[in-house]
């Protein structure tokens, strides 16, 4: 047993400067949020109180999300008329959203904050940085990364996401940056990096609960994460730069990602923050806990 057992501190870490984005209320299960121009309702297990706006606020909603039985499925129903999709910004980012056959519309807002430390990280080191995005849905910290002017891999399994994330980085008029886009598994496409001697400055790792890549192999969070970490110190750069681990839907606390991370870099110094990503409801400060995250940088 160690003589001297470090006991991470948590943090809990609201995004700022949202234009387009609010948590207007919750209650009962549910969120009212507004995405730009429309108001959504969509399910949260975890509000157990009561809403605090008026009825009236509720039904000015544009669509809600009526829950089934899979994890993250949801029918939309809607009150008003929306369109199909539409543009948001965060800052000097622009990107798209849109409803799915889930309660997810393309972009985490609480993950802005991620996006804000990724970009001080590259711009602080003032070198050539080579970034490696997993499990990169519609690529919002991909975006951050090359405006901050690092050269980007962005891997999902997803070819939906990949053209998604694709059209965002034009839209945010950097389409004349260094980013490849990859359609493959994650985990299988870290491995074969690690052989080729490919190595990255900074990892950027948003791994599901649970996933399936495009030739039908499952992604599990406790059963194949250990291989990622394996894989992600072995892709290091001699000089690494920074790494974010993001979970979602886990039933674990941050120190989990805390301990995940401390694999990777336990033997590079540098400085660790861990803790939950969260959102703060504008109606009577409600605290939403979205994610898990652990961040870890070697400026210090």
């Amino acid at each position: 047993m160690p003589t001297e057992i470090y006991i991470p501190t948590i943090h809990l870490e609201a995004a700022q400067d949202w234009q387009d984005y609010q948590l207007l209320d919750s209650g009962n299960g549910k969120t009212l949020e507004r995405f730009g121009l429309y108001k959504l309702i969509r399910p949260e297990p975890q509000v157990v109180w009561t809403p605090s706006l008026p009825r009236e606020a509720w039904l000015s909603a544009h669509a809600s999300v009526q829950k089934t039985q899979t994890e993250f499925g949801g029918k939309w129903h809607f009150s008003k008329p929306i369109e199909k999709s539409w543009q948001l910004h965060y800052q000097d980012l622009k990107f798209q959203v849109q409803l799915s056959s889930s309660r997810h519309v393309g972009v985490f807002p609480e993950q802005a904050s991620h996006w804000q430390w990724i970009g001080k990280q590259i711009n602080t080191s003032k070198r050539p940085v080579r970034v490696l995005n997993l499990f990169g849905y519609t690529g919002l910290a991909t975006l951050a990364a090359a405006r901050a002017g690092a050269e980007v891999t962005h891997v999902d399994s997803s070819k939906h996401a990949l053209t998604w994330a694709n059209y965002n980085l034009k839209l945010s008029g950097l389409s004349n940056k260094p980013v490849r886009w990859i359609a493959e598994d994650a985990l299988k496409f870290i491995q074969r990096e690690s052989r080729r001697g490919n190595t990255y400055d900074g990892l950027i790792l948003d791994p599901p609960k649970f996933g399936r890549g495009p030739k039908g192999k499952v992604w599990n969070f406790y059963k194949n994460l250990p291989e990622l970490l394996t894989a992600c110190r072995k892709v290091l750069s001699s000089t690494p730069l920074f790494i974010v681990l993001t979970a979602y839907a886990i039933q674990a606390s941050s120190v989990i990602t805390y301990q995940a991370v401390h694999e990777i870099v336990k033997d590079l110094g540098g400085e660790m923050t861990t803790g939950e990503l969260i959102a703060i409801e504008e109606s009577a400060g409600h605290i939403i806990s979205h994610a898990l995250f652990t961040r870890w940088t070697s400026l210090i």
